[in-house]
């Protein structure tokens, strides 16, 4: 084995710059590891779906005696990737613009389709502006590239997305322990008068525990100390709140959040980002953040976002199932003795800890016909590495079942407990 790397214990970041070797030799590393992994039934990534997502899908797995698998992969939260109206919304366009809008948007991308969508998330927000991405990920690493510099302070929450982190490269950061009000106090009041603009970026809903911010408390020190607050709800939209605005809707401070940041690709049904914020904030960004001025815009079939946006207002049903099956499956899982943490979303995680465990787990749930995720350092800790599930509006009791019954069966095999 090269350098000395030890596969049983080892992780994606181990490979991501290994001294004294150029990045051909960290490639077939990688496929020495990969390899070695497959082989134990431990790499159960980029599997090949033959299908669209829903709450089953179709697999490419020739040894595997199932074909179809209860889904618990995709965050199409509300199902609307499958809404006869979503998809109806899409073919049109395309019917009507072609597939693709050939162009970034500051030099001829921009379509009737595209102001529509972003007038649609302003209002969706209660707010007055919006701009669109090519992605959810660009939306938070472009906007926060443009807005922040060598002059200023990013005050992070540990568990923010990758997006986040890589907007701040090129400004100071500091981190604080995930929803630990104390330590964002403290480094808001050690940071006052040392930085030109400081902005405190969380998420909503986090996307490894499932669990909320407290924004109630975060906008509270925030504002006493001067800063900026954006919050990226992506996992929170269409989910939280009595009508799907998210966490911000939960404490109603639609006005008080700086910047929302999102993503069109979950409750949405396609694919894209948005940040929501002052017209003027907006209008900087149009032609300032990178990622948008010098990449093709949003294609044609995006227009489906504006219906799935509709349908979170028009047909509330989704919501209402998507909880039925959030409580079942969690009431569930607890039941058979499992630790699914402190979520309190769409989002399930069953925690395991050791990693080969829990990649060993995760390929028993794929012999028992289910498809879940095994998340594991660097997006968590080296010892809190877990399964983590997405329920969608869209699944039956009957294939939740199957899940349950499933966990049991892993239950009795490896002697999992609480």
């Amino acid at each position: 084995m090269m350098k000395n790397i030890d596969f049983e214990k080892a992780s994606f970041k181990d490979f991501e710059n290994i001294q004294g070797m150029d990045p051909y030799g960290w490639a077939k590393l990688w496929s020495e590891y990969v390899t070695d992994r497959s082989k134990n039934g431990q790499f159960n990534y980029r599997q090949e779906n033959l299908s669209g997502c829903g709450p089953e899908i179709e697999l490419n797995l020739p040894s595997n005696p199932h074909r179809n698998f209860v889904s618990l992969v995709s965050n199409d939260y509300l199902g609307f990737t499958q809404h006869p109206k979503v998809k109806a919304a899409a073919i049109a366009a395309i019917e009507k613009y072609g597939s693709g809008a050939g162009a970034s948007p500051a030099i001829g991308g921009h379509y009737l389709f595209h102001q529509e969508i972003e007038n649609k998330i302003a209002k969706f927000f209660k707010r007055d502006s919006a701009i669109v991405f090519s992605t959810g990920y660009t939306a938070n690493s472009s906007s926060l590239q443009a807005l922040l510099k060598k002059e200023d302070l990013a005050i992070l929450d540990m568990a923010v997305h990758a997006s986040v982190y890589e907007g701040c490269l090129n400004t100071n950061v500091k981190t604080f322990l995930h929803n630990d009000l104390e330590a964002l106090e403290r480094i808001l009041k050690t940071s006052k008068d040392n930085y030109r603009t400081r902005m405190v970026i969380i998420d909503g809903v986090y996307s490894q525990d499932g669990d909320l911010a407290p924004l109630d408390k975060i906008i509270q020190l925030t504002k006493h100390y001067g800063a900026y607050l954006v919050v990226d709800d992506a996992h929170g939209t269409g989910v939280i709140g009595d009508t799907g605005r998210g966490v911000i809707e939960l404490h109603n401070l639609y006005k008080e959040v700086d910047i929302i940041t999102g993503t069109f690709s979950k409750t949405f049904a396609h694919v894209g980002g948005y940040l929501v914020a002052s017209p003027e904030l907006v209008g900087f960004l149009k032609f300032q953040a990178r990622q948008h001025i010098f990449s093709a815009t949003l294609s044609p079939a995006s227009a489906c976002i504006s219906k799935a946006i509709d349908l979170v207002d028009e047909e509330p049903i989704w919501m209402h199932k998507l909880w039925d099956n959030i409580e079942y499956l969690k009431t569930g899982l607890e039941s058979l003795g499992l630790d699914t943490g402190i979520s309190q979303s769409a989002i399930i995680p069953v925690k395991i800890g050791d990693i080969n465990l829990n990649a060993k787990i995760c390929g028993m749930l794929l012999e028992a016909g289910i498809y879940a995720n095994q998340i594991n350092y660097p997006a968590v800790s080296r010892k809190d590495a877990r399964v983590r599930m997405s329920v969608m509006a869209t699944h039956t009791h009957t294939q939740l079942d199957k899940v349950l019954n499933a966990w049991e069966w892993v239950i009795k095999k490896t002697h999992l407990e609480k």
